[in-house]
């Protein structure tokens, strides 16, 4: 019987699939450190972020055939060596792309209106003083007919757009590596299309009131000091793609100086322990990096995954 280790957790809907089709699929998580003692039992390995797979251990785990990220992002694994000598290595890109979308909405709607601020002040003001409290927070802004930039035009920049059209926000488009995106929605019953053209960096920073980031961090930040100083003052950024795409100390400066409105960030340079002058800014609104983390998506990520297993191994 081929063997599963799903190290970091797993689904029940996808244990249920996978046990189904012929698998003995084992959950309990092995340390990082025994991993190169323990993981030749298994013919397939599924990781979330947490478990490294690197050369050294695939090397010394021959009987490894699939190598899968439950998620998106697979900087943990050694993915072209493990490809060059005739690992699978499958990830599942397109299966929580809207929960992440939705969050960078979540925090764009909670800076427009200082939601993440009320919210901290209500528990502790809201009842002895109301009305200040009111007229502090009566001072938010609509997105509709603002201008949403999208950097990056993959799965998930290509669902925050599709959010954008629906809020009847312009639409603005960065991608270096595509001309652009026709895009499909549905919208009430009846499908539209959308095309997307790629703009400069220069464009969409100059002309954007709402930045997404959906780009993988390739070692040095795609938005510093330069990028800031060419937005807008009341520009708002989200990045909940990877930490280091933002430079953090750049960013404390630009809303220190009012260089920019606002920032909300999913994910940190310094992930589990993020700079504490971040968490306690008041115009950052913050998640413990929770973009692909719904329901919904985790049910959708395993469902993929599973699916992809049965097909490599049969």
């Amino acid at each position: 019987m081929l063997k599963i280790l799903a190290n970091d957790g797993i689904h029940p809907v996808g244990k249920q699939m996978l046990e189904k089709a012929g698998y003995q699929v084992d959950t309990d998580h092995i340390p990082q450190a025994e991993l190169t003692q323990k993981l030749n039992e298994y013919d397939v390995v599924v990781v979330r972020s947490a478990t490294k797979i690197r050369k050294e251990l695939i090397d010394q785990c021959p009987n490894i055939k699939v190598i899968c990220r439950a998620g998106v992002g697979m900087d943990n694994i050694d993915v072209e060596y493990a490809r060059s000598i005739g690992r699978h290595v499958v990830n599942t890109p397109a299966a929580s792309s809207r929960s992440v979308a939705e969050l960078v909405f979540a925090h764009f709607l909670s800076l427009s209106r200082s939601l993440f601020l009320a919210n901290r002040e209500m528990p502790s003001k809201g009842h002895s003083d109301f009305k200040t409290l009111k007229k502090s927070y009566s001072r938010g802004i609509e997105m509709k007919g603002k201008t949403l930039g999208v950097i990056g035009l993959g799965r998930i920049g290509c669902e925050t757009i599709k959010i954008g059209v629906g809020m009847e926000m312009k639409i603005i488009g960065h991608d270096p590596f595509v001309e652009g995106r026709t895009l499909t929605l549905n919208l009430l019953g009846k499908e539209v299309k959308v095309e997307i053209k790629s703009a400069t960096l220069d464009e969409l920073l100059k002309t954007a009131d709402y930045i997404s980031l959906h780009v993988p961090f390739l070692g040095d930040a795609l938005i510093s000091s330069s990028e800031f100083n060419k937005m807008k003052k009341n520009a708002i950024i989200v990045n909940a793609a990877r930490g280091g795409v933002i430079d953090e100390a750049a960013l404390k400066t630009a809303l220190e100086e009012g260089t920019i409105f606002a920032a909300g960030l999913d994910v940190f340079n310094n992930e589990p322990t993020p700079d504490e002058t971040l968490l306690n800014h008041d115009r950052i609104s913050l998640s413990p990096h929770i973009g692909a983390s719904t329901l919904d998506a985790q049910e959708n990520i395993w469902v993929e995954l599973a699916k992809q297993i049965v097909t490599i191994l049969g």
